[in-house]
């Protein structure tokens, strides 16, 4: 009788599946092969430690993502042909796409290039093929994104030339800047800076509520591709724990290290995320919750859950999350103040805020919005209303590090920039906060040389001397892409759909 065969385990199957791909080097030290996952100073004693909690493997993995796929497009064609976009709120609700589009499709694309660069440099197959999966979901992330919303290019402004801009436009040196970091550092840091850091701690408070906000404005091609991305993102967030935990498991000295990368990267992903805090609480016309909400939801509850976890390897909070809570009654409304007054040089529209709007930023921020915001954003709508629409047409100062100009207040009084500063090299250099000036002081020359869009302006490097130069150079067009939503012409427009739809109910 012929002897039946046990069944092997899954865990057993991915290991046998993925392990078997390394080999031992024998014309050249295995050092050499892999020379950058030791000069950051952490200390791996057994790759095969390694686990992916997922165990997905290549075949499954391209089965899963095609019915995926099959899926999105059906949807997407379907928006398109039915003029979806005549459903949406309000043309208003695109401007926060546009900052999407151009703010966070490249980061996927830089997202996919970083993976697949450290993958190439772990020594340890199963880390490899991890990397290797995740930059594969970045790549395609990037293109369905591009895919989806191309259809509003054919009917609204701002949607052309996104891949320029966020290479020289002023506000998304931010995003950009963040991910030059992330992809300049090691592959260790790397890692934690984006697969922890901010897939795991901190990526719920951009997809989450942006995806929402779609579907609540109309927009149910966004939201569809949000959804085709969550099964990768649920993958990407075990990657980072996985991230984590190997390396506080393999050796006592990684400790100190990721606590000092935890703390870097949490307030740089924080930063880059007060961007979506103006997007929720200013930009959605039919709004979900607010900042502060989805604030103290996803991050101080969630986050506060993992970090007792890490608690038994030594990791503690990250350093200035205090700062970040205090900062959670006004940071979306400061980042407003910034986009109202220099709109004039940016891709996408503002608008004055509603009695309707205030309303609710009354009620969802009790304790400030009346006291600090309410009065600023009254002034300007008067202003607006007697034909002197409020633009700020002086340079503003820029941090060194986040390069996000100079508009947040003192973490314990709202009433007062806070500013700080670091010599270095006999220069003077500028940051928005301690988090900021800290993590210039911790290696100083890989931020002395950033390149800072006010400086450049300054220095003639962004087509000339003058608005209308730089502007050309971003190449917005004047009139249709910037300026306040009221007088440009994609507001004509949908007053004369929403018109044209009343006349034919």
């Amino acid at each position: 009788m012929a002897r039946k065969n046990r069944k092997l385990s899954l865990k057993k199957r991915y290991q046998l599946l993925t392990r078997g791909l390394g080999w031992e080097p024998t014309y050249q030290p295995v050092d050499k092969v892999f020379p950058y996952d030791t000069f950051e100073g952490i200390h791996v004693h057994d790759w095969d430690q390694w686990q992916d909690p997922f165990r997905l493997t290549m075949d499954a993995y391209w089965k899963f993502q095609a019915k995926k796929e099959q899926k999105l497009y059906a949807v997407i064609d379907s928006f398109a042909q039915n003029n979806g976009h005549v459903n949406l709120t309000d043309a208003r609700y695109l401007n926060a796409v546009k900052l999407f589009l151009t703010g966070v499709t490249p980061l996927e694309y830089a997202a996919h290039r970083g993976y697949a660069h450290v993958g190439r440099h772990f020594r340890g197959t199963g880390a490899a093929i991890a990397c290797q999966m995740q930059s594969l979901d970045e790549l395609r992330h990037a293109q369905t994104q591009i895919h989806t919303i191309s259809h509003y290019n054919k009917f609204f402004d701002g949607f052309h030339e996104w891949r320029h801009m966020h290479d020289r436009v002023w506000y998304l040196s931010v995003p950009k800047s963040f991910f030059d970091d992330a992809m300049t550092a090691g592959p260790f840091e790397f890692l934690t800076a984006i697969s922890f850091s901010f897939e795991y701690v901190l990526t719920n408070l951009l997809f989450v509520p942006f995806m929402s906000g779609a579907a609540f404005n109309g927009d149910m091609a966004t939201v569809t591709f949000g959804f085709s991305a969550q099964s990768d993102e649920a993958r990407h967030m075990t990657l980072g724990l996985e991230v984590i935990k190997f390396l506080l498991e393999q050796d006592e000295r990684n400790v100190p290290i990721i606590q000092r990368w935890i703390d870097k990267w949490f307030w740089r992903g924080y930063r880059l995320l007060t961007l979506v805090a103006m997007m929720m609480d200013y930009m959605l016309p039919k709004k979900i919750m607010s900042w502060k909400d989805a604030w103290e939801m996803y991050y101080e509850e969630a986050g506060g859950a993992l970090f007792d976890d890490l608690a038994r390897y030594g990791i503690k909070p990250p350093k200035y999350a205090d700062v970040a809570a205090k900062e959670k009654d006004r940071v979306s409304h400061e980042v407003w103040a910034i986009f109202y007054q220099y709109t004039q040089a940016a891709a996408f529209h503002t608008w004055d805020v509603s009695d309707e709007e205030m309303a609710w930023l009354s009620e969802n921020y009790p304790d400030t919005f009346d006291k600090h915001y309410r009065p600023r954003l009254e002034l300007w709508r008067k202003m607006a209303e007697d034909g002197n629409r409020f633009y700020n047409n002086a340079l503003p100062q820029l941090c060194t590090c986040c390069q996000i100009p100079m508009g947040f207040t003192e973490p314990d009084d709202p009433t007062k920039i806070c500013f700080r500063s670091s010599e270095y090299g006999g220069d003077t250099y500028h940051f928005c906060s301690d988090g900021c000036k800290d993590i210039f002081d911790y290696e100083p020359e890989k931020y002395v040389s950033s390149w800072l869009p006010v400086h450049q302006i300054f220095q003639g490097n962004c087509g000339g001397a003058d608005l209308g130069d730089v502007l050309k150079w971003y190449k917005i067009n004047v009139g249709a892409d910037n300026l306040d939503y009221s007088q440009s012409p994609e507001a004509e427009l949908w007053k004369q759909w929403t018109e044209a739809t009343k006349q034919t109910r």
